[in-house]
Formats: C-alpha cells, structure tokens, sequence
C-alpha cells in the first residue's frame, strides 16, 4: 500500500506549498523529504524519574519509534505527566491523583488533535496514566495502540516476597508493636526492587489486564515485566501494529465496544482487580459513547467466578502469573468456558478469539488461578451495594473475607487524616464502623484513595472486625471490608454526610446492601439541616476539577 495513503490527517500539515514553513518546522526535529510521504505517528510517553512504575518507559519510547520507523512511519515522541500515588498517599498530594487522568487525557488529545497524527501509540505505568490515554484515544478515534510499562518484580526480605503494600501494612504493624525496627526499615529498603509498577493485582496491573481484554493492547502487554527484553519487543511490535491499523482502517471505536467493556470486566472479576477498575471503565466507555453503568458491574459480578490468588487479599504478584502463563492464560481459559466474547476485534487486526487460539494455556499444577470447578469465590470480588447511605451506589471488594457482613457503631471524620490518627492511637475498637467523608470526586476534591486507613487497619490486626465507608476511593492494595465510591458523596448532600457517631450502620455483601439505621424521618431532618461545606479550593487545578467533576457512580468524569 501506498504509504502516503495512510495520512488521513497529517497530510494537512505537509502537503502543498502553503505547508512549506509547517515542513520547516518538522524538518528541525529530523524530518526528510520521504518522510513527509509517511504516516506521523504520535508516541506518547508518561516517563519520569519521580516513580519507579514510569521511570524505564523513555527507553520504552525509543523501542517504540523503531517499530514505527522500520514499517514505513514516522514517530513524534511527546511527553505527558505522571502522579505517583505511593508517594501521594495519605498526604494532600493525593487529591491530584485522580484530576491528573484528566490531565493525562487532556493533554494527549490536545497534541494529538493540534499536530494532526494519523495514528498513536501510548506508554503508561502508574495507575492513572493508563484510563488518561485511554480516554484521549477514544476522544481523538485515531488508530492507537496502549503499551504498559509493565510490573515490577517482587523484593525480598528475609526469604519472603514484599512489595509497596508491605511497607504500607507494616506502618500499622510497628507502631502496635507487632515488628522491629529492624525489620521496619528492612521492609521499605526492599519493598520495590526496580523499574515497574506495583507488583499485586493492584490497579496498574488491573487497568493493563483490562485493557489487554479490551483489545486496545497486544497479547501479553498486562503481564511482561518491566524489565525483561519481552517488553522491549513488544513496543517495536506495537509501531508495526499502529501501521496496520492504519492500513486496515481499524479505530479504537471499532474496538471500544460494548462485549470488549464486558470481557474487560470480566478478567477483572477472575482476577480480583482493583475497585479503580469501575469509575476508569465507566469513564473510558463514556469517551467512547458506551453506555456502560454499576449495573453492568453488577450484572457480570454474578456470572463470573474469581479465580487469582493475588495480592492484595492473596499470596502472588503478576510476576508469579506472568510465569505461569499471565493474563493469556487465563483469557484462554474464560473464552473456552464461554465467559468472554471471542468476536471483539483487537489492535492485532484480529479477533480475540484468533489471539487466544495459539496462546498458551496456563501451566499445570500451578498455584496462582484456581480452575473454574473450584473457584475462590463463586462470584466476583467486586460488589455494587445499595440503600439509603448509598442510594446511587456504592463498591466494595470482599475477596479474602471470612467476615462479608457487619453491623456496627459509627465513627465518622470529616478527612482521611482525621481517621487516620484515631485508628494508630488505638481509638478504633473491634465492631466500629469508620465513616470518612468529604473526600468524594468534589469534596476531597479528587476522590483519595485510602490505602493508609486501610492498610493501618490491616496492621493492627482489625481487618475482620472493623469496616470502612468512604465517598472517596481505594487503592488497587486496599483488602479488608471496606466500602467506597459511596454515592452521592457528602459534598452533594448524600446521607453519608450526616451520620453521627454512635449511628448504627448495617453492611451486608451478601444482600448487597449498605444501611443507615435510624429512620427515614431523622434522615430526613439531618438533611434538612444540613449545609454544604465551601470548596476546600477557590483557584486552580482542583478548583476547576471539583467544578466539572460527576459523581462516582458516573465515573467522576469531567466532560459531561
């Protein structure tokens, strides 16, 4: 095929002799006359020093620009930001987490749309840097194709495995006494080893294996590590792939689709992914015109079993997976049993069932995914609750739990540092139901994750007696019964925002429900009285964020 051909949109800016200053330009960076023939693929590199999940993908990036060199292309390389949650967490830091999605999408449709690129390939690592291009590639609806980074290989300390939710587990371990100081710091000096994202089936891992469903990435991508030559291959592979899309005239919308959202929920399930994993689908189905709502979580929560034994609630990090067969595997696996859709196209050009034919099953005897006549839990570990302190919706992840209901008293904050500081003061007693608000998409503003709290909790030995409600969210490390996403969050009025300590709170996984219980008169009155508080922010970032943010239960998208 004539290259030339495939400039469905750069040829604006290189063709014609109006375009001469446009080709000066471009000639600057390392263009030559045949270049401008070439289709111009934009490279959109998340790299930065300040996070191990980001600070390889530079190399990652030039990998990629071979691809698309050697198969008749030309690469631009672009940069976009990157928020390290582990540093963030538990600080005001980490309001920005979710807002820099946003950012992330914002920013690659703004270059991808000003410089005209026929097609895009994104590389991302941390936890938001992937739904963010995401979202930019169903918005810009170029052919694109999602490399992840990939993850970190499991440290070790004293013979035994540790990785970033250790450290933050051992936080609520020593200030109880439960582990030297020795052993304190010999945790955090070997908890993240590398290059890579964090190694659980925390939410980088659970974005990259939903999207690798999704078709929007090539086999394999969820599960190689960040470190081996695999991935090198893959990002040269991905500049081949991005051409043929091209020449095939396939775009992420003819890939988005409804059945591709369901397999990608579906591998969640099985895999015990990330609470994360419902607002970024919703809000990447939303760029795309998907429909795609709680109760399609709900919905397939009940036909899926899961299957992973997988940090955080379990023993293994991907890297045990990815040994064993990774994400492939145990795609192979569900397709087979008739739980995933095999006709949804790919990035490859093909279908999901024609990648799955030639792939490797999962190894025998291995430990890590149960089969599915002995599953961990008969359904997913992703639970959509409702009632009247969440009636738009609540989720919670209850794989791991021996205990899935709880009745208990209240103990409400209005901040996460504020729960936070009671729970390592010992003020927390077996049966208390911790109430943390205000920290919703508009009234953190950005909707922190609770890692600290939780992990702290885990650490004191509470985490089957003790129960925690949020409107804001958790981390992908986040296990014990906890509840978030609550909808609507305080700052909009939600029953959440006036529970009072010494309120009796009923959760119940199995019934699916989330219950204050006093009555719906009191209810009534407290919301009465009840004023909205100011925004914590009057200017900037956060600012505009809480401005234009929806709900949780929406996705907590911006743009509509």
């Amino acid at each position: 095929m004539n290259k030339s051909s495939l400039k469905i949109r750069s040829n604006l800016i290189t063709e014609g002799n109006s375009r001469a200053p446009n080709r000066a330009m471009l000639r600057a960076v390392g263009f030559d006359d045949d270049d401008f023939n070439k289709p111009i693929i934009g490279v959109a590199s998340t790299w930065s020093d300040l996070t191990p999940c980001n600070m390889h993908i530079d190399k990652l990036a030039v990998e990629v620009r071979k691809g698309i060199k050697e198969n008749n292309g030309v690469g631009l390389t672009f940069g976009t930001i990157t928020v390290s949650d582990g540093i963030s967490m538990g600080t005001e830091g980490m309001k920005f987490s979710l807002a820099s999605r946003e950012v992330i999408a914002d920013s690659i449709e703004t270059v991808g749309s000003a410089e005209r690129f026929d097609g895009l390939v994104a590389i991302g690592g941390c936890d938001k840097n992937m739904p963010g291009c995401l979202i930019a590639m169903a918005r810009l609806n170029i052919p694109s194709v999602f490399v992840y980074g990939g993850t970190i290989k499991p440290g070790n300390y004293k013979g035994k495995d540790v990785d970033i939710v250790s450290i933050f587990e051992a936080v609520g371990a020593y200030a109880s006494g439960k582990i030297s100081s020795e052993d304190f710091k010999g945790i955090e000096c070997h908890a993240c080893p590398g290059a890579g994202s964090c190694g659980g089936m925390y939410t980088a891992n659970t974005m990259a294996s939903a999207i690798e469903a999704l078709g929007m990435s090539l086999p394999g991508s969820a599960s190689s590590p960040a470190e081996d030559e695999e991935k090198k291959e893959e990002c040269a592979m991905a500049g081949k792939v991005v051409i043929n899309l091209l020449e095939k005239k396939i775009f992420p919308k003819d890939i988005m689709t409804k059945e591709a959202f369901e397999n990608a929920i579906s591998v969640v399930m099985a895999i015990g992914g990330s609470t994360n994993a419902v607002l970024h689908l919703m809000a990447i189905a939303h760029a795309v015109d998907v429909k795609l709502t709680l109760d399609d979580f709900d919905r397939i929560s009940k036909r899926i079993p899961h299957l992973a034994d997988l940090k955080p609630s379990g023993k293994y990090v991907m890297y045990d997976l990815y040994k064993v067969g990774g994400i492939k595997g145990v795609m192979k696996m569900l397709l087979k049993a008739g739980l995933l859709h095999g006709n949804c196209m790919t990035v490859t050009g093909k279908t999901l069932a024609e990648n799955l034919k030639n792939a490797k099953s999962l190894e025998n005897n291995q430990q890590i995914i149960t089969d599915l006549k002995h599953p961990l839990r008969p359904n997913g570990p992703i639970v959509i609750l409702k009632g009247n302190l969440a009636p738009d919706g609540a989720v919670a992840k209850v794989s791991g739990l021996k205990v899935t209901s709880i009745t208990g008293q209240a103990k409400a904050f209005d901040s996460e540092e504020e729960a936070l500081q009671a729970i390592l003061s010992g003020k927390i007693k077996k049966g208390d139901i911790i109430v943390i608000r205000y920290e919703g998409p508009k009234g953190g503003p950005g909707m922190r994750e609770m890692l600290a709290p939780t992990s702290a909790i885990v650490g004191k030995g509470l985490s089957q007696d003790v129960a925690l409600i949020t409107d804001g969210r958790f981390s992908g490390g986040t296990h014990g019964l906890v509840v978030g996403h609550v909808a609507p969050e305080a700052q909009a009025g939600g029953t959440i925002a006036i529970v009072k300590d010494g309120d009796s709170i009923a959760i119940d996984s199995i019934k699916q429900s989330i219950v204050l219980n006093i009555g719906e008169g009191e209810i009534n009155k407290r919301l009465k009285q009840w004023k909205p508080k100011p925004f914590k922010y009057n200017k900037g970032v956060l600012y505009k964020y809480a401005k234009l943010v929806s709900s949780a239960d929406k996705g907590a998208i911006t743009d509509g």
